[in-house]
């Protein structure tokens, strides 16, 4: 009997992935937010936010086997100089992760390739970012596309720490530093305030001027982005927002943390300078981290691996960046512009801080 060889190899390679874009007036939010997965960047309402802040267009799409929906990418399309751009998200969005929602046993490499054509081809762009809280490096390395283009998938490592153990445990694991700066904070009565108020933004942003002013710098968004944050948000129940102040009623720092399921993030946190030796700023932390805990989150997002995170005793973990363009000479623009960024906001500040000293003299 002749042996079906080519039978088996048919039956053994896999079923190519296709996305499907959704109307957005139809989709099923509640499918979507059902997902294990899914974490508050990717919700309805933080989309919403993105959309009235960077002039974007939320994309949603069902990805597809064989006709059955297996799992859902969300993105935004923008336009820089003439460029039609696919993020998800894009860097200066100040938002962490979206990218893919997928049932168990779905391959994140095969999401990645699927999404390729999608957004070169039926969507029409040139630029892609992505950025998925699941994805590894070797899931966007040496993917093999066929075009004459700028890639980067470049690692970052993040600090994340777990809540799941009991307080005191967590309480533990931090440097004995940032609990005697908690223990100071209680001693000489800096209070915790849960906040709801659009005034909030106020605070905050005043606060991280002067966080900005000390290196000579500015803030890379302005205060509307923080009013709509909260406008968007807060109604939710997904974002915390949290005032700090002093024996006298004032309010010294700020903090603001989005969770969903199981993460929680630390999205800003501001603080007067002349302030900061009633350590206002661990105090709010060590409130988020426990506020959030109560309620079932299981991980604290720091963010960026920056080394005075160290302190509340993270592990750290990779979240790669992948861009792509369809031609090189944008994935080598894309690069200029984040540099130019960089040097507009250092002119920035040094203008901010003539200005403030020519006031005071």
């Amino acid at each position: 009997m002749a042996h079906d060889f080519a039978g088996e190899e048919a039956a053994a390679k896999p079923v190519p992935l296709t996305f499907e874009p959704l109307d957005l007036r139809r989709v099923d939010w509640d499918e979507l937010d059902a997902y294990a997965d899914r974490n508050v960047f990717q919700t309805r309402e933080w989309l919403a936010f993105i959309e009235k802040t960077q002039d974007a267009k939320p994309v949603i799409a069902a990805l597809c086997q064989e006709g059955e929906r297996v799992g859902f990418f969300t993105g935004l399309l923008i336009r820089r100089y003439g460029v039609r751009i696919l993020g998800s998200p894009f860097r200066g969005w100040t938002t962490s992760y979206l990218g893919f929602n997928l049932a168990d046993g779905v391959s994140r490499r095969a999401a990645v390739e699927a999404l390729m054509p999608f957004a070169f081809r039926s969507l029409g762009c040139l630029h892609v970012e992505l950025r998925d809280r699941a994805l590894s490096l070797d899931d966007v390395h040496g993917l093999g596309i066929d075009y004459a283009l700028g890639a980067d998938f470049t690692g970052k490592t993040v600090f994340e720490v777990d809540l799941r153990p009991p307080e005191e445990e967590l309480f533990a694991r931090m440097a004995s530093a940032c609990r005697r700066c908690i223990r100071k904070a209680e001693k000489v009565g800096v209070t915790i305030e849960e906040a709801d108020d659009l005034e909030f933004a106020d605070d905050y942003y005043a606060q991280l001027r002067d966080v900005f002013a000390k290196q000579s710098l500015v803030p890379t968004y302005d205060k509307a982005r923080v009013t709509e944050l909260i406008r968007h948000l807060h109604p939710t129940g997904h974002l915390l927002l949290l005032r700090a102040r002093d024996p006298d009623g004032r309010c010294i720092a700020t903090g603001i943390f989005p969770a969903m399921n199981r993460w929680m993030y630390f999205w800003g946190g501001a603080s007067w300078r002349s302030d900061q030796i009633l350590r206002p700023n661990e105090a709010l932390m060590w409130h988020a981290m426990r506020y959030w805990k109560s309620r079932g989150v299981e991980i604290c997002d720091l963010g960026g691996a920056t080394e005075y995170k160290r302190k509340w005793g993270p592990v750290e973990a990779s979240a790669p960046f992948f861009r792509i363009s369809r031609f090189r000479a944008i994935s080598t623009a894309r690069t200029l512009m984040k540099k130019g960024f960089k040097v507009r906001q250092a002119a920035r500040g040094r203008m901010t801080a003539v200005r403030s000293a020519s006031r005071e003299s």
